[in-house]
């Protein structure tokens, strides 16, 4: 493939849509909830005794929860084939679209129910619904100029992270490069290779797709110089159960996790540290797990940091999985741990 073309893939792969991902299970939820609220309220704005309330309500969720669900899928079924569209022409789309579902569904309520006051029922659905679209179309332009906000700034933000890690890795590097090649010039070549791996991941796009199988090796790489620098003070133990390595993620995701746990965890301890990697791959998530020993007395040996990489990576993963992916960090057992987790296959893009 051509420079152009891997350009013109790289923007196919991390455009946003206007429209979230409407097949996921926490957006249906969303949506089943939302619905049962406006019918709880429309029930409630009708009636004049809570006697009729219950009865009332049963026919309205029924009749909300079907407009809001076959919209739901309408829209999921939509969002592939307006990648490409503009937002606002995109929104008009949508909201068309759930007109006319509205209508649809309005009709066959009529038609099974038998109702008499047709016109008007059929009226006052549209009219609720356009209503309802409409705050619903604002609510996804709001979070569609959100989401670009985020994609931007992680951009920036991973610049700023790579100016960060760049100085005193390269400096480490080098010096255990210079030692090794008068003991071992093998060995010296092999860690300038997996040096040049790094960098040339780190300088290129900064918005580009990897895959988790180039994410793992390049982070082997990186842990292969640090193991050259470090000797028996850092231990890597790997436990991944059939991961998925064709899996999409943003590419250098990974690699400052390892980093973090080097410089704060195994660095400043006197003895030798351990970094525990475990992947499992479970109802279509990925779920990595990056768990290092601490150094003794850590309150005063603790090296202070900003978590700037930390939430780079959170929102880089949130801004091309949606809220499907996450990056949790916590303490068990004495132990630093972050774990990412994200979907595979991810069809939201």
């Amino acid at each position: 493939m051509t420079q152009k073309g891997e350009n013109r893939a790289v923007l196919e792969r991390t455009q946003v849509s206007y429209l979230p991902n409407f097949c996921s299970i926490r957006m249906v939820f969303g949506v089943v909830i939302s619905a049962e609220l406006l019918a709880m309220v429309l029930t409630l704005a009708s009636i004049d005794s809570f006697h009729d309330f219950s009865g009332e309500l049963s026919l309205r969720s029924l009749y909300i929860q079907w407009i809001a669900l076959v919209g739901s899928a309408v829209l999921c079924l939509l969002r592939p084939w307006t990648i490409r569209l503009a937002a606002g022409l995109v929104g008009f789309i949508a909201w068309l679209l759930l007109m006319l579902v509205t209508l649809l569904i309005s009709l066959l309520s009529v038609w099974i129910l038998e109702l008499t006051d047709a016109p008007g029922f059929l009226l006052k659905s549209l009219v609720i619904s356009a209503i309802v679209c409409a705050v619903l179309m604002h609510y996804l332009s709001v979070q569609y100029r959100w989401r670009i906000q985020i994609e931007a700034e992680s951009k920036s933000h991973l610049q700023a992270l790579q100016s960060r890690i760049r100085p005193h890795f390269l400096f480490n590097s080098m010096n255990t490069i210079a030692s090794l090649t008068r003991s071992d010039p093998a060995l010296a070549e092999e860690v300038v290779y997996d040096l040049s791996d790094l960098f040339r991941a780190s300088l290129s796009n900064a918005q580009r797709m990897s895959t988790l199988g180039e994410e793992l090796e390049l982070c082997r790489g990186y842990l292969r110089i640090e193991g050259q620098r470090l000797g028996d003070r850092l231990q890597v133990k790997w436990d991944l159960d059939t991961l998925p390595e064709e899996a999409q993620l943003p590419a250098l995701i990974l690699q400052p996790l390892f980093e973090n746990a080097i410089y704060h965890g195994i660095e400043p301890a006197t003895g030798p540290g351990l970094i525990q990697v475990t992947g499992r791959y479970r109802r279509r998530q990925v779920n990595i797990s990056i768990r290092n020993t601490q150094p003794a007395g850590r309150a005063e040996s603790r090296r202070p940091g900003n978590s700037m990489a930390l939430e780079n990576i959170r929102q880089r993963l949130r801004g091309f999985f949606d809220e499907e992916a996450s990056l949790s960090v916590s303490e068990v057992d004495g132990e630093h741990q972050v774990r990412v987790v994200f979907p595979h296959p991810w069809s939201g893009q």
